[in-house]
């Protein structure tokens, strides 16, 4: 995998001419990001001595050259340097294999433990690299092989995009440096309950074979846990704008049973319990995330319904016949970690009691 970080290297320092751009005025003070000119496509670099840095702009900044020595590092688009050089990963960066709502978050979470890092997002398109790049994510595709290995990895693209699933988990590891932390953002489902019962951390799986959505699952489970790298299996994520009250409220009227049982934690909350999990370093684990508040699908949007917050009402669940759910609790998880939610419960995000 490419990355958008790339080190120059020039025996003598390189001028960069700052006369094609706009001067903005406000002083004679002025601060310039060297990631703003490089992309710039009118601004022009070339060598000088002394004799040619003199400028025909009248403006004092114009006239001056802006030296890069060769010991600087800089961001670069993707296609323009290769950071292929070692010692360009430090030891407290990331990279993020799926940066959508759960990774960007976790990046934010990542950062502010860690002022300076490098973060890297891997996407299957270029769809959303400049909003990555806003926020400070330095994007790749997956296509683009790998140079380097990096300390910390967090793997939390979906499996509805590819048809190798486990493979792409496979080819993530691999790109792990075996420091730092691992971690596969997984799924509650592969626990084998679907009659409202309790299971957590230990609770057993679906076999293999029973059931495709499982099986892809844990057969990427199982390459994260060989390789040394840990899962943390989380329930149904939300927050306002997202998650199965959203899809349900857009619907009306949805036909399956309203008494399955449901577990949520909202994405925040993930992001920061995945953070404590990369940040105590353990080998070969599996942790479970959900807010120990499990709810039926009628009680949930029952309660979306009282908060007042949407403009729609739901109707009704009509399904008779389909599975019930689990009742997932992680106080095994939360021990361990001493990790707590933000948000503790459903109800308590949308400020209503049950």
């Amino acid at each position: 995998m490419g990355t958008t970080v790339a080190s120059l290297s020039c025996p003598t320092p390189t001028t960069i001419s700052l006369s094609s751009l706009p001067h903005t005025g406000g002083g004679s003070k002025r601060s310039i990001s060297l990631l703003s000119l490089l992309r710039n496509p009118n601004f022009n670099t070339k060598r000088t001595s002394s004799s040619s840095s003199s400028s025909s702009s009248s403006s004092p900044l114009m006239a001056t050259p802006l030296q890069v020595y060769a010991s600087s590092t800089i961001d670069a688009p993707n296609d323009a340097m290769d950071a292929t050089s070692p010692g360009l990963v430090g030891a407290n960066d990331l990279l993020i294999v799926g940066p959508g709502v759960l990774g960007r978050l976790v990046a934010q979470k990542w950062r502010e433990e860690h002022p300076g890092c490098q973060i890297f997002g891997q996407t299957v398109t270029t769809d959303h690299h400049d909003e990555l790049i806003k926020i400070g994510i330095n994007p790749s595709l997956k296509e683009t092989k790998a140079t380097h290995k990096f300390p910390y990895v967090v793997f939390c693209a979906p499996p509805s995009r590819t048809p190798d699933y486990p493979g792409d988990v496979r080819e993530a590891v691999s790109s792990w440096s075996g420091e730092g932390s691992f971690l596969f953002t997984s799924s509650s489902a592969p626990y084998d309950c679907n009659d409202n019962g309790s299971c957590d951390e230990d609770s057993p799986v679906v076999p293999i074979g029973r059931s495709p959505r499982t099986d892809v699952l844990l057969k990427a489970e199982k390459a994260v846990l060989e390789s040394g790298g840990s899962v943390v299996r989380l329930a149904g994520l939300y927050k306002a704008d997202k998650g199965a009250h959203v899809y349900w409220l857009e619907k009306g009227t949805v036909d399956t049973r309203p008494d399955h049982i449901l577990n949520l934690i909202h994405y925040e909350d993930a992001a920061s319990l995945s953070i404590a999990i990369l940040k105590i370093k353990l080998r070969g684990r599996i942790f479970l995330g959900c807010d120990n508040h499990p709810l039926s699908r009628q009680q949930i949007m029952d309660l979306v319904n009282r908060s007042g917050k949407f403009s729609k009402k739901f109707e009704s669940f009509t399904g008779t016949s389909d599975p019930l759910g689990k009742k997932l609790n992680n106080m095994k998880t939360r021990e361990e970690l001493g990790w707590e939610p933000k948000y503790p419960s459903f109800a308590q995000f949308l400020g209503v009691s049950l």
